[in-house]
């Protein structure tokens, strides 16, 4: 029997995004729908966030193993059980799931409903045997990986992020196509467990990220082993014996062609809207991704979108923020609006890469004034006791002082970023940087070292020396 509920709020989609704005209303009184076709948690617990992130420090204390040497501790090839490391990603996945779970959102108080949702109409969801009347709709169904229509690939096995954590064998040769976020972290975390690796990009792999931080990382990478095929497009991919060949559009050793047991396919993420009814409920798509305000709001104003669906930024942290902006705008009736242009992005490779802001060279188009603050790792003390000196923090500071945008790259990153973002969210100067205290030996004392930096010219200048030649006179 069809089971009508009637609803102070709908959510489609139960990753972080989703969640979040359910426990939200829910624990503000309100009566909540969460509907979830797939796993709960979506993509960050089962197949972004939490599984990469624990392959990358089984993968780190790897790569440490073998580096041991210079801190007198004899270096070793670690004995890699690959299957074991899967074990503890599904272990770590197990272990925070509670806190996503069905059951806990019940205890809540939200009903949860596990089917596919379409809309029937303006204000009406279809989702197996219910029909949801709600005030309002929250779209937070996140993105999958987007397969390219490379001819041959859909006659090959190939992993994405959503699959490749549920293989246990190590991969003798993986080809990865692909050079963005996701591409990189992989790719590196299997070389560290001990296969071989070779990226593909099209591009300059992580071509959205800043050059000066990419070289650095890029540096790294083939230090490691890795093999960077960039600029270079696979035109034709073919199944073998032993697993799998690229076609490649550049000449080269075999052909133009390269040969690896096994394909990972990492060329970025589509938001996930067909299904979903939205001509009905008069929700509007303009070039395939759904048209919405400031508000997060779609074409229909009681229909919201939220995270990887609303487009943008596709990060965890994104999603949370516009949960937050939804229960403004939904339960407090506050015109709060999207604020992705100050939220951190950060790639969790070795070194990391994270920035906010404005990159240099975006920034040097709308105003060649603008200043480039920079401090090395190399002048950190920290960083030279712990033998990892490479990276940098820069800061790019518009002339009245104000904080454009700042990239850090080397170990931490992302954790150092965020000083960086509040101040940004905060309308903070550069001379925010020079008054706190940093503690001693911190990597952290890079970011106050280049907000010192900007200063530095005229700091010490000609003209202040002349000051301080007068100042003396009173003495």
């Amino acid at each position: 029997m069809n089971q009508k509920i009637n609803a102070d709020l709908c959510v489609i989609g139960a990753g972080s995004g989703g969640l979040s704005v359910a426990a939200g209303a829910a624990q503000l009184g309100r009566k909540v729908v969460l509907i979830e076709k797939g796993k709960m948690g979506g993509d960050c617990l089962n197949y972004g966030c939490v599984p990469s992130k624990t392959l990358i420090a089984a993968a780190a204390r790897a790569e440490a193993m073998r580096n041991a040497q210079p801190f007198g501790i004899k270096s070793v090839e670690p004995d890699v059980d690959f299957s074991a490391v899967i074990d503890r990603v599904h272990s770590v996945i197990a272990a925070i799931a509670p806190h996503d779970s069905q059951e806990r959102f019940e205890g809540l108080g939200v009903i949860v409903i596990r089917a596919a949702a379409t809309f029937t109409g303006r204000r009406t969801v279809k989702a197996g045997a219910s029909e949801v009347t709600a005030k309002h709709f929250v779209i937070a169904t996140g993105s999958s990986p987007f397969v390219p229509p490379i001819p041959g690939l859909d006659a090959v096995s190939y992993f994405t992020n959503e699959t490749i954590f549920e293989n246990r064998s190590r991969p003798r040769h993986l080809l990865v196509i692909g050079g963005g976020p996701i591409g990189i972290e992989l790719a590196q975390a299997h070389c560290r467990l001990g296969a071989k690796v070779t990226i593909v990009e099209a591009d300059t792999i992580l071509n959205r990220d800043d050059p000066d931080a990419v070289a650095i990382l890029r540096a790294r990478l083939i230090k490691e082993g890795l093999v960077l095929k960039e600029k270079t497009k696979v035109v034709r991919a073919e199944k073998t014996e032993s697993g799998v060949r690229l076609h490649l559009d550049t000449p080269g050793v075999n052909g133009g062609a390269v040969e690896g047991s096994d394909l990972l396919v990492a060329v970025g993420r589509r938001a996930n809207l067909s299904g979903l009814g939205l001509e009905a409920a008069g929700v509007t798509l303009e070039g395939g991704k759904l048209k919405l305000d400031r508000r997060l709001r779609t074409t229909n104003k009681r229909i919201y979108a939220i995270g990887d669906a609303a487009g943008g930024l596709q990060f965890t942290h994104v999603a949370g923020d516009h949960a937050s902006t939804l229960v403004r705008n939904i339960l407090f009736k506050m015109p709060a609006k999207r604020q992705d242009a100050i939220a951190p992005r950060v790639t969790y490779s070795s070194p990391e890469i994270a920035s906010i802001g404005l990159l240099e060279a975006a920034a040097r188009a709308q105003d060649e004034s603008v200043t480039i603050a920079r401090w090395p790792f190399s002048d950190n003390d920290r960083a030279r006791a712990e033998g990892d000196t490479d990276g940098f923090v820069k800061a790019i500071i518009a002339k009245n002082g104000r904080i454009l945008g700042a990239t850090i790259v080397g170990k931490d990153a992302g954790d150092h970023i965020g000083m960086w973002a509040f101040a940004i969210a905060n309308r903070l100067k550069i001379g925010a940087f020079t008054r706190y205290i940093a503690p001693y030996p911190t990597r952290g004392e890079a970011s106050k070292r280049a907000g010192g930096a900007f200063y530095t010219p005229s700091l010490f200048s000609s003209r202040t020396r002349r000051v301080i030649k007068l100042l003396s006179m009173f003495d």
